[in-house]
């Protein structure tokens, strides 16, 4: 008999324990995380919940878990690989109080990348829109909604969505040297680069890439400040996709299902 629980499968990691691991181990195929099991879907399109593109630790199960366990969610999540087009995983211009740098999605009409579209009911999408800051003026990500044709979410068995929610991030992201976004290299490789780039940078969090996972954690005055220093090294730029950010509360709870419109 196969053993789905994410043990098994080497997803049960969160990198919110393990910092240095983001984004996290993504699965391999679709799959419906059910509390510690990744079991095999039997559908990729959910009417009855909202499609949330996972650009990070969003589509790792054990993140995923860890965020819903947090707040009393049991509801299974959908997990569906799709085929993307038109966004790029950049690097978020802020440092996280989990110990790394997240990622943040660019526009990138020419992009196509295999991402997982999360299919979320009212309470999970609640949790996640808390997780990024949505609620609060503070935040460090706004929620958007990417509409078909502009981009295109293609689906396992060549379904394409009318349009995917994403989150984006306040602060911009960071750029390559030469202005344009900058890709997300994954964390240790991120950090080792930009830890010998910058000296104000090793003076807040160390010389190694773990001395600056040590340090960020739990610090909202020190990840600030490190969120501030991007902006003076000169290393921010925009995403491009600020236009599509759902501006209402009351929009976005009132989010469309997969055969509706996208929202104002």
């Amino acid at each position: 008999m196969a053993d789905y629980s994410l043990h098994a499968l080497g997803l049960a990691e969160a990198p919110r324990d393990h910092p240095l691991r983001y984004p996290g181990a993504w699965p391999a195929r679709s799959g419906l995380l059910a509390g510690d099991a990744y079991l095999p879907l039997e559908r990729l399109v959910h009417d009855d919940r909202v499609p949330v593109l996972a650009i990070g630790s969003n589509a790792c199960p054990g993140q995923l878990r860890h965020k819903m366990d947090e707040c009393g969610i049991t509801a299974p999540v959908p997990m569906v690989r799709a085929r993307v087009t038109g966004v790029d995983v950049g690097v978020s211009a802020h440092v996280s109080r989990a110990g790394y740098i997240s990622a943040a999605p660019f526009d990138a009409p020419d992009a196509v990348r295999e991402l997982f579209v999360t299919w979320l009911d009212a309470e999970q999408l609640a949790v996640i829109d808390a997780s990024e800051g949505v609620p609060v003026p503070g935040g460090n990500y706004d929620r958007a909604w990417l509409p078909a044709p502009e981009f295109r979410i293609e689906l396992e068995d060549g379904t394409r969505l009318p349009g995917v929610f994403a989150y984006v991030n306040r602060h911009g992201v960071l750029h390559d040297g030469t202005g344009l976004p900058r890709r997300h290299p994954g964390q240790r490789a991120l950090l080792t680069e930009f830890l010998a780039a910058s000296r104000p940078l090793r003076e807040l969090f160390g010389v190694t890439p773990e001395e600056f996972c040590a340090r960020a954690r739990a610090d909202r005055r020190l990840c600030a400040r490190g969120t501030r220093l991007f902006a003076e090294e000169k290393w921010v730029t925009a995403g491009g996709l600020e236009q599509y950010v759902v501006r209402s509360a009351a929009v976005a709870a009132a989010s469309p299902p997969v055969g509706g419109t996208s929202p104002p």
